[in-house]
């Protein structure tokens, strides 16, 4: 192994240099420990991290062993203990998985703490040969097929701080000669031989196997995944272009595509937009399964009513012009809708004005009944006009969001009532406004649901006298 080498992947594919701290990954096995050696050799400034998992029963004498070699530098030292089964289980992720999470986010944490340019671990080329079959036989697109990169960045972890993996070129077996001639001696973790780990498997038995067939296997697979990760960047580039032209609404647990842009897209286009979503919202996630996308994809094609699952708590949806990619748990924006603010009471008078939330009003004018204003009502098409009897009403009227049990008898359906929550199921209102949506409530009777609907109680009649005049409107008074 060139030192000088290193010292050039360093600098131009891993982008870093000597004059800001590195957080690095140290383990206490052979790709750490040289890792390690190679940045102290050349002068680079070093936080040694180790995440003790407690898997092994030397997993504390390999947390004081990294110490030491720490110590035997005079670099700073940091480390973290976790009971990954208990993780495991809370997260359900498989135990392996786990380990892997746990450990980014500890090297992670301290990077921001340190204010580091870079977080280092210790892969090799061997690693990214097994990390390429295994999404091969996962049914991995060209993403997973990629594999590493020696800088990544945004990463799942940070979006400042670049993942580095500057051993990414050099393969085990020189690892282990450097060490040699460096005398410098490896924890041998012997889970490394565990066969129930999907990793292990790949490594001792399939490699042997497909070398059978081609001695030559790992670097052609290592050959491919660099040709595909050139392609990939070519690709994510469109993608990108594409992504900002759909979407509509981002923020903490959603993104808002517009469904007219991406229904006009490729398959294979709405495929990396959904993965680009679903990473975007949930980083960690790996290995998303061609089922999952392809549930998304069907939405797009034939929008569902309701919600459909993806993963990791993500559902897609679509709702007034938009597609919705959401965590479960996610407040999505309420958009341009008129709402009432919860926790606060709302009267409209008449004459009067209620402002409301979102940029709206409703605005009540008393009027005298006519023939003429009659035939205005009937030839009416615009639902943010509402002609009541004033003299059915009791003034001022409560304005309000929806309540349980409510029910409303809407004018045109002779005096049967319809629940309010199926009434606004059934006009589309958005569901994320619904909650909010004013509702306007004379003693027990919905007389109006703003913008849709009066109620039966409060309609004209060939009686009316006095005629209230609503209107719903923007407050800076956009249409």
């Amino acid at each position: 192994m060139n030192v000088n080498d290193l010292q050039y992947i360093l600098q131009h594919n891993c982008r870093i240099g000597i004059n800001k701290a590195v957080v690095t990954g140290v383990s206490g096995g052979p790709d750490s420990l040289c890792l390690l050696d190679i940045l102290w050799r050349l002068g680079y400034q070093i936080i040694v991290a180790h995440l003790n998992h407690g898997l092994r029963s030397r997993a504390d004498d390999e947390a004081h062993q990294v110490h030491q070699q720490a110590s035997s530098r005079k670099l700073p030292f940091v480390q973290k203990k976790v009971d990954i089964y208990s993780y495991a289980r809370e997260n359900h992720l498989s135990v392996e998985e786990a380990a892997r999470v746990v450990r980014y986010r500890f090297l992670f944490d301290q990077a921001r703490e340190n204010r580091a340019q870079a977080v280092a671990v210790g892969h090799t080329a061997d690693d990214q040969v097994e990390t390429v079959l295994m999404h091969f036989l996962r049914g991995s697109g060209l993403a997973g097929l990629s594999g590493m990169g020696y800088f990544s960045l945004p990463n799942s972890w940070d979006n400042e701080i670049p993942l580095v993996r500057p051993l990414l070129g050099s393969w085990r077996d020189d690892i282990t000669q450097y060490l040699l001639e460096r005398g410098i001696q490896p924890e041998i973790d012997e889970s490394n031989r565990d066969r129930r780990y999907f990793r292990n498997r790949l490594r001792h038995d399939l490699i042997p196997e497909l070398e059978q067939y081609n001695p030559q296997i790992k670097n052609r697979l290592f050959n491919m995944a660099e040709v595909l990760r050139g392609d990939h960047a070519i690709m994510q580039k469109n993608v990108d272009q594409v992504w900002a032209e759909c979407c509509v609404e981002q923020g903490t647990g959603y993104v808002g595509l517009a469904v007219d842009g991406v229904s006009r897209l490729p398959v294979g286009m709405q495929r990396q937009l959904l993965r680009k979503g679903m990473t975007t919202l949930v980083p960690e996630l790996r290995d998303i399964e061609f089922k999952v996308i392809e549930r998304g994809v069907e939405q797009i094609k034939q929008p569902a009513h309701g919600k459909t699952e993806l993963i990791a708590g993500l559902y897609v949806f679509v709702e007034s012009g938009l597609f919705w990619l959401a965590a479960r748990d996610a407040v999505l924006p309420i958009g341009d809708w008129p709402q009432v603010i919860s926790g606060k009471t709302y009267y409209l008078d008449l004459p009067g004005v209620c402002e409301l939330g979102g940029g709206w009003m409703i605005r009540a004018e008393q009027l005298l009944a006519s023939a003429e204003l009659i035939a205005q009502v009937e030839m009416n098409t615009d639902p943010t006009r509402a002609w009541l009897d004033a003299d059915k009403i009791i003034f001022p009227v409560l304005v309000r969001s929806r309540q349980a049990g409510d029910r409303l008898k809407p004018f045109g359906l002779d005096g049967h009532s319809i629940k309010l929550s199926d009434f606004m199921t059934n006009l589309k209102i958005p569901s994320k406004a619904r909650d909010g949506w004013p509702i306007l409530v004379s003693g027990e009777d919905i007389i109006w649901v703003a913008g849709f609907r009066i109620g039966e109680t409060a309609r004209l009649s060939s009686t009316t006298r006095r005629v209230a005049f609503l209107r719903l409107l923007r407050t800076d008074g956009a249409k």
